[in-house]
């Protein structure tokens, strides 16, 4: 099964039409040759961008060298209003600080302790969908994956449900955030002074406000718990009350308002990214259905996650080709020479997980959606060499391992208690902004597996 990609530009376009192309999709926006390209160079008036699929050059990026190559502020302008100073923005020292109090929280012992969380929201998940679809119905799946995810985040990080009122206004709030489309801001294009104005677009700012405001409420109260011993042991009581071993000081109020704002923004937008795009290419794929759903009967506890074989082949094959963050921007402190390139100062170096993953040299069949391939001994070079889903280095998503519970767990609950098809006519056509999502959304014919006098009699 060949699941649906963006069609590439042409390959020479003009600045003006490049603008456009990357304000409707930035994946759309760029050439067809990059998927078979070593590095690719991109000029602008105003600063020069560096595509690389080199696997050396990436490890020399990301694992050798990453003081080299801190990441870039560009992308990170449109998002500031939102994370602040959040560890997803930083670079150096303040990084350094973050991770010493944040690393510790998604440690593997700590992450048995998040799984019942993940299991009640997948519960709490199928039964809002058998209540949606009767005996079968169309529904769009970005939605249900998006409650899901974000109910998994409120859970884990607060121990309060989706239900909760600031939950489901801070979820609210961030789809009104999302479609601001806050990383189109002038500063990602053009290198702007500190003094000078970002011109946030006003919905942006307004909603980032408003998410940030709920946060703090949220902040505040546990602050007040942890001070009375009545918080619960949740991933924010383990993060607000961890020192920085190196400094001895915890997390100020204000710093957990911008982690709490990244850890949503990355754990709900990413994984709901994630879970959409599986639950199609199951509809599109029914023997990987039906394997995941067999394989799912088993399921009854939370630790069972880790015999989800199967369903963990399917999240690994579609976080290869739908990774949630398309693309990272690292830039240059100095002077480098890459593959005979003179690279300047200040460069902007594009590592493209979409690119990677789906390249026509390091992947069999790279467009195929094939989760046998985690299997294969010919796979084992390409997953060391071109898969990086959460990144890689000193700057992998501390959250790698929560995703990959969280994502086959989900997916394993849906697809024991639905069966899914596509919808004929909606084929969801891939788009990327904050993260890769449908242009339409994703339309999916479901069903109960079981009648509800089965379910009644079992």
């Amino acid at each position: 099964m060949t699941p649906p990609k963006p069609i590439s530009r042409p390959d020479r376009v003009s600045l003006w039409r490049y603008l456009k192309l990357f304000r409707q999709d930035i994946l759309s926006a760029q050439p067809d040759r990059l998927y078979g390209a070593w590095m690719a160079e991109f000029r602008t008036p105003f600063f020069r961008s560096y595509l690389t699929n080199d696997p050396t050059l990436i490890r020399t990026i990301l694992n050798d060298r990453p003081r080299d190559f801190p990441k870039s502020d560009r992308i990170g302008e449109g998002l500031r209003p939102l994370l602040g100073q959040s560890v997803f923005l930083t670079n150096g020292p303040k990084w350094d600080h973050q991770r010493r109090i944040i690393d510790p929280a998604f440690e593997r012992g700590r992450l048995t302790q998040s799984l019942p969380a993940m299991w009640d929201a997948g519960q709490a998940m199928v039964t809002r969908v058998l209540d949606q679809i009767g005996t079968g119905t169309d529904i769009e799946i970005e939605e249900v994956a998006s409650h899901a995810a974000a109910d998994v985040i409120f859970r884990t990080l607060f121990s309060i449900p989706i239900e909760d009122k600031i939950a489901a206004q801070v979820f609210h709030e961030f789809r009104t955030y999302q479609r601001s489309q806050p990383i189109l801001n002038l500063a990602a294009f053009v290198p702007l002074p500190r003094w000078f104005p970002r011109f946030h677009r006003a919905e942006t700012k307004r909603a980032a406000e408003r998410i940030r405001a709920l946060i703090t409420q949220l902040v505040d109260a546990r602050r007040d718990a942890i001070a009375k011993g009545t918080a619960p042991d949740d991933l924010a009581t383990r993060i607000m009350t961890t020192a920085d071993p190196e400094t001895g000081q915890c997390f100020t109020a204000a710093e957990m308002v911008d982690q709490v704002a990244i850890f949503f923004l990355a754990g709900h937008e990413t994984s709901a990214s994630a879970l959409s795009w599986a639950l199609y290419c199951c509809a599109a794929a029914p023997e990987w259905q039906t394997r995941i759903a067999e394989e799912a009967e088993a399921l009854s506890d939370p630790k069972d996650v880790k015999r989800l074989k199967t369903s963990r082949d399917v999240f690994r094959e579609t976080l290869r080709l739908y990774p949630p963050v398309p693309m990272m921007v690292r830039e240059t402190t100095k002077p480098e020479s890459f593959r005979k390139r003179a690279i300047p100062k200040a460069a902007q170096l594009v590592l493209s997980p979409w690119h990677l993953h789906r390249h026509t040299k390091l992947w069999t069949d790279p467009d195929t959606f094939d989760p046998a391939r985690w299997q294969s001994d010919q796979t084992r070079q390409s997953a060391r060499d071109a898969y990086m889903p959460f990144s890689a280095g000193p700057r992998v998503c501390p959250g790698a391992g929560f995703a990959m519970a969280e994502g086959p767990l989900l997916l394993s609950m849906l697809l024991r208690a639905t069966a899914i098809t596509p919808v004929t006519g909606k084929t969801p056509q891939p788009v990327a902004h904050l993260t890769v999502r449908a242009r339409d959304g994703i339309w999916l014919r479901a069903q109960p597996r079981r009648s509800p006098a089965t379910e009644d009699a079992a």
